[in-house]
Formats: C-alpha cells, sequence, structure tokens
C-alpha cells in the first residue's frame, strides 16, 4: 500500500468498515477482511505475506465454517502446505478465532480463520 489514506478513502467510499492499526489497514466485507500492510511494515521487512510480493498488496483472509480435520484435509487434497498454524488471531468478526496460513501457487497469502463456537447460558 503506496498512499495510506488514498486507500482508506477509497474503500470507504465503497461503503466498506475499514480499520487501522500501526501495521495493517484491514477492510471488511462482512465477516471477512482484506488486510493491507502499511509502508513502515515493509521498510522494516516481515515475512508472513508473498514472497515476491511487493507494495501496494494484501493478503486474503476467509471465514473457515468447518472443522480443523476438514479444513486440513481441503488443503492437503490442494496441495497446500501450512507455513503458520493454528495459531490464535483476532478476525473480521472482531473475536478470537483459530487461524492457518497457505500459499496459493503463485505465492499469495491465505488465512482461513475458525471462529469458535458462541455458547449460550440457561438464565
Amino acid at each position: 500500500m503506496q498512499n495510506t489514506e488514498a486507500m482508506i478513502a477509497f474503500y470507504r467510499s465503497l461503503g466498506f468498515q475499514v480499520d487501522e492499526n500501526p501495521h495493517l489497514v484491514q477492510v471488511y466485507v462482512g465477516d471477512q477482511m482484506i488486510n493491507f500492510h502499511r509502508p513502515e511494515l515493509w521498510q522494516r521487512g516481515f515475512s508472513l505475506r508473498a514472497p515476491s510480493a511487493e507494495p501496494p498488496c494484501g493478503d486474503i483472509c476467509f471465514v473457515w465454517r468447518g472443522s480443523g480435520e476438514s479444513l486440513q484435509v481441503m488443503l492437503d487434497h490442494a496441495g497446500a502446505e501450512v507455513i503458520e498454524g493454528p495459531v490464535e488471531r483476532v478476525g473480521g468478526r472482531r473475536a478470537t478465532a483459530t487461524s492457518v496460513y497457505v500459499r496459493d501457487p503463485d505465492g499469495n497469502l491465505l488465512e482461513f480463520m475458525s471462529y469458535r463456537e458462541e455458547h449460550t447460558h440457561a438464565g
């Protein structure tokens, strides 16, 4: 992301919710989100991104509604190697979830995020 303010204004003008933190601009589309990495992060260097990625670029986060086992079966079937996870993260629902990271054939980073089931209490 080369022009952070222009990116934020653009996605907000499309009606998407945009959240900011020191490392990322997160664009929410329902329960899904796209992470755009700030230029300062690129200057310091970080590894959890596509290896040939150059700013501006983003990574993709998908909500996985199945079990961790069914995710692993799907990833194995696709030949996708887990590069990180399962690890706890906060995602598009602003709740803690378990994330698994893989790369597509072009090296793009894909995150599959599974939220814990919500529990109701009898009153």
